[in-house]
């Protein structure tokens, strides 16, 4: 009988690990899932503890990480990534862009397993360049508070390439949209559980600015299914993966109120530093190369995602 494929998955407990955990136990794969669980949760695996193609480790990527046995492809997730978490954890973030993501690219080149970055759209910062394409450089504040993100994602896309020129490495890099689905930590920050929360307990829905920023939303499964297509596929990229619906944050504020009939109101507040004011990805490289663009509307994602935090607050 052929030896399964192995992959091992960093972040893995976390809100998209876990479901690429899933996913690649579906894919009749083994799965080692690695989580320092600073923002990742144990309740998100725990339907597969007991499944014997599963293993969990608990460890900081950003130490090194030995693994014995085979490994085919190494999927690098671990990061905190919403704005309320890696403003607590700074340096963290940093290093787990840096000397996590310069580990696990070492794990692959050991083992000769392709390797595939999760980066993002915050390499863009706030864009000059609307909507975004792989080809922009984008407009970063390397010393702003959000700098600890974006600038240790553009750093691990920087590495992630070195390892592919000089020591011939199979890289894939792909750039995240916003993702919203079940599993998003209720505090973690973002807009989405932060309105969805909010909404449920009546409470003003907090919108910064004039609520005319503009975001594009992508349900995970969506996403998993890109990341997939891009993981199989012939194509290093930077490919971008996302919904390029559009859609402002007052526009989302009065969704999310009408699907869950909450009686809240809008209060607006100040803008943080460097947020950016619109956000949208040119998928035409990712439909063009994996085939691939988002089926689900933002009406039935907000619907699943909302009733799944019902079922779990």
């Amino acid at each position: 009988m052929a030896r399964k494929k192995a992959v091992v998955i960093t972040g893995g407990a976390g809100f998209l690990g876990s479901h690429l955990c899933d996913r690649f136990i579906q894919e009749g794969m083994k799965v080692v899932c690695v989580d320092n669980l600073i923002t990742g949760n144990m309740n998100n695996i725990l339907h597969l503890q007991k499944n014997k193609d599963f293993r969990f480790i608990k460890h900081d990527v950003s130490k090194e990480l030995r693994f014995p046995d085979k490994v085919d492809f190494v999927l690098h997730f671990a990061s905190p990534a919403s704005p309320v978490d890696y403003l607590k954890h700074p340096i963290p973030t940093l290093k787990v862009g840096a000397l996590g993501t310069h580990n696990t690219l070492g794990l692959a080149k050991l083992k000769k397993a392709r390797y595939l970055i999760a980066s993002t759209s915050e390499v863009y910062g706030d864009p000059l360049e609307h909507p975004q394409k792989e080809t922009y450089w984008g407009n970063v504040n390397p010393i702003g508070p959000r700098g600890v993100y974006d600038e240790a994602k553009r750093f691990a896309e920087a590495i992630t390439m070195a390892y592919r020129r000089y020591h011939n490495v199979d890289t894939r890099i792909l750039r995240i949209f916003n993702t919203y689905g079940p599993r998003m930590r209720i505090n973690d920050g973002r807009v989405v559980p932060n309105f969805i929360y909010q909404a449920f307990h009546n409470k003003a829905i907090t919108v910064y600015g004039n609520g005319k920023q503009t975001r594009s939303f992508c349900y995970y499964s969506d996403l998993i299914e890109g990341i997939t297509r891009l993981l199989f596929s012939d194509n290093e990229g930077p490919v971008n993966i996302g919904n390029p619906d559009e859609f402002t944050i007052l526009e989302f504020a009065k969704l999310v109120i009408k699907i869950s009939e909450s009686k809240s109101t809008i209060c607006f507040e100040p803008l943080p530093t460097d947020d950016p004011k619109q956000r949208k990805p040119d998928i035409a490289l990712a439909k063009k190369l994996l085939k691939w663009e988002p089926k689900v509307k933002l009406q039935q994602g907000l619907e699943e995602t909302i009733q799944w935090f019902k079922e779990n607050i």
